[in-house]
């Protein structure tokens, strides 16, 4: 609508975050400005993440927030996107009466027609696919489709919009269903898009001024769609979105080990602007819980794998996830990750509690048996190590040089700019001038550097480090 403000805050995965950026522009493209202030918009949109009953708590002490918003004015539409969405609309609406809308993920492209709705009828006004069960219809997946591709296709960046950097999704939905795991159930069986889609995409974003994209999915290894009697993989997408000019990096995520083939690894070494790392979670390192959790793999079947990762690219970089506490894990399973961790020798790892998700199998047939307490432990434990062998490695980085990606001010230099700007005067204790971005194997690097190297490819030469964070000089001819 011309005139009306809109305010949309994201919470979840990468998924999500392309997400809204795609809802934003269909919104923009009809009138909707943008605003940073949720107390002052005619619209507030959360983008939701149900993975884990932590994420869910914050989506509704976010909406609680807006009550007193909303009753100062009535007028305002406050709506709930994505996976929760899909998940618990009734519980949405029951806890939350302030909430006017929700829309499934796998609805997204009707979000400014219940916009519509709810302004026109002031009713509730919902969107949510049918289709999130083993006993989907060939038409019911075809419609769902349908909806997905025209939120992809509908992609269309704000001209002062940061495309550095940007998502392409090559693939939604997942078919594992994991025992612990929602997604299949609120983002409905896999699919792939075409791989013309793709490359069009990633053309319009590179002539938009992206120079690194990364390709994401559920499953993003198991990509493989139809194209001339053929199938097209995800190493076949790899090399070709390599190959549109001004993409100067590419990298894919998330993977899954049960689905990965050698020609992906081939790519990584073969191909330049594919870079050097691969998040891969494994959960655990005992083959009884990866059983209980039905992965498709055993812990010696996922060390294969990084040894074969390691022989195609030997300096690869891996990052990987882990659940702590899951249903019935014992002191020794546990241990049994923390050896995993020294085995593996992971660049950075993503460590979660487990919580039981409503409708998963776990949470129909499992005991949630492990205290929360036991689970903090365990959960400190493991990031306690995967520190100590951080830091261990990134010392050995001193000395070397980088190729960065320069994304912008760091952290902290906004902060002392915004801190000037406030006070009127110099911050002497921070530096304003600390750029930072990400090598090709994902780490973050800060440094000293001028404005105008923003957007460009830096050599930095790594003069000292932390376990997250490296810390070096450009090297200027």
């Amino acid at each position: 609508m011309q005139g009306s403000t809109v305010y949309l805050e994201t919470m979840g995965c990468q998924m999500n975050v392309l997400d809204s950026e795609l809802v934003m522009g269909q919104l923009r493209a009809i009138g909707y400005r943008p605003v940073d202030d949720a107390a002052k918009a005619d619209v507030v949109l959360i983008n939701t993440c149900s993975v884990r009953e932590h994420a869910e708590q914050k989506v509704l002490s976010r909406l609680g927030a807006l009550k007193k918003p909303k009753k100062d004015n009535p007028d305002m539409i406050v709506g709930v996107i994505g996976c929760m969405a899909q998940r618990d609309p009734d519980g949405i609406f029951g806890k939350m009466p302030h909430v006017d809308l929700v829309c499934g993920p796998g609805e997204l492209n009707k979000v400014s027609a219940l916009l519509e709705e709810v302004r026109a009828n002031r009713t509730h006004a919902i969107a949510l696919s049918q289709s999130m069960s083993r006993r989907n219809t060939v038409l019911q997946r075809a419609l769902e489709h349908d909806s997905v591709e025209a939120l992809d296709l509908s992609r269309d960046p704000a001209p002062d919009e940061n495309l550095l950097q940007a998502y392409v999704r090559v693939q939604r939905g997942c078919d594992k269903f994991c025992t612990f795991c929602v997604v299949p159930f609120t983002r409905g069986p896999e699919r792939c898009r075409p791989p013309a889609q793709i490359l069009d995409e990633a053309r319009m974003l590179a002539n938009r001024g992206a120079k690194e994209v990364t390709l994401i999915g559920q499953t993003v290894n198991s990509y493989v769609h139809p194209e001339n009697s053929r199938p097209v993989r995800l190493a076949d997408l790899l090399v070709r979105v390599s190959d549109v000019a001004g993409i100067e990096r590419v990298r894919f995520v998330t993977s899954y080990p049960g689905d990965f083939t050698d020609d992906i690894f081939e790519a990584m070494r073969d191909v330049p602007k594919v870079c050097e790392y691969l998040h891969i979670p494994v959960q655990s390192g005992s083959d009884a819980v990866l059983k209980r959790m039905r992965r498709q793999y055993t812990v010696g079947q996922y060390i294969d794998l990084l040894d074969r990762a390691r022989e195609y690219v030997p300096d690869i970089a891996v990052a990987s996830d882990f659940i702590v506490g899951f249903c019935g894990e014992t002191q020794e399973e546990h241990e049994s990750s923390l050896r995993l961790i020294e085995r593996c020798r992971f660049k950075n790892l993503f460590v979660f509690k487990y919580s039981p998700r409503p409708g998963t199998v776990a949470d129909r047939h499992n005991h949630d048996d492990v205290p929360e307490d036991v689970k903090r432990t365990r959960n400190i434990e493991l990031l306690s190590l995967q520190e100590r062998l951080a830091s261990s490695h990134n010392q050995t980085l001193i000395g070397t040089t980088v190729e960065v990606l320069v994304e912008g001010f760091s952290k902290a230099a906004l902060k002392a700019q915004e801190a000037e700007q406030l006070r009127g005067e110099e911050v002497a204790w921070r530096r304003t001038d600390q750029l930072a971005g990400r090598t090709r194997k994902d780490q973050i690097v800060v440094f000293p550097g001028k404005p105008e190297d923003i957007g460009l490819l830096a050599d930095i030469r790594i003069n000292a480090v932390t376990a997250l964070t490296l810390h070096g000089e450009v090297v200027r001819d």
